[in-house]
């Protein structure tokens, strides 16, 4: 699946200028990656720049159930640290963050949060939120 979502209405997006670091902490272990802005990743579902993206070009399980176009919660992530370098969640985000399980104020869709590299950033991928059925790629 993948795409684009017409009903969504286009989000403020800075995207970065300079090299971060994105430290994904999932399934008992963590995942450095150096993010670089005229390497992001393409092709891959979630808005450019944005964490669902970073993490699956990097081999990072984010499940992402509607393709990563904002109409689920399964990419539902917790910025720990770096937030403020992130775009504003829309309300369609938030949205669709209501129905995510464990939400904390720190809570983002992965396929919408893009961070504009003016820091690293610590991303917890919830264990509980994981898809029971998984199609392999």
């Amino acid at each position: 699946m993948g795409g684009e979502n017409p009903y969504l209405e286009d989000a403020e997006v800075r995207l970065p200028e300079r090299p971060y670091r994105v430290t994904f902490r999932h399934d008992g272990r963590e995942t450095q990656v150096e993010v670089r802005p005229d390497a992001l990743p393409q092709g891959y579902d979630g808005r450019e720049g944005s964490l669902l993206s970073i993490a699956l070009a990097q081999g990072v399980p984010i499940d992402h159930a509607c393709g990563g176009v904002c109409a689920c919660s399964t990419c539902h992530v917790v910025v720990e640290r770096g937030l403020e370098s992130c775009n504003e969640a829309s309300e369609d985000e938030e949205d669709m963050l209501d129905l995510a399980p464990g939400l904390t104020p720190n809570s983002r869709l992965a396929c919408q949060c893009v961070p504009d590299g003016s820091c690293d950033l610590v991303v917890e991928i919830p264990a509980w939120n994981r898809n029971l059925a998984r199609e392999e790629h």
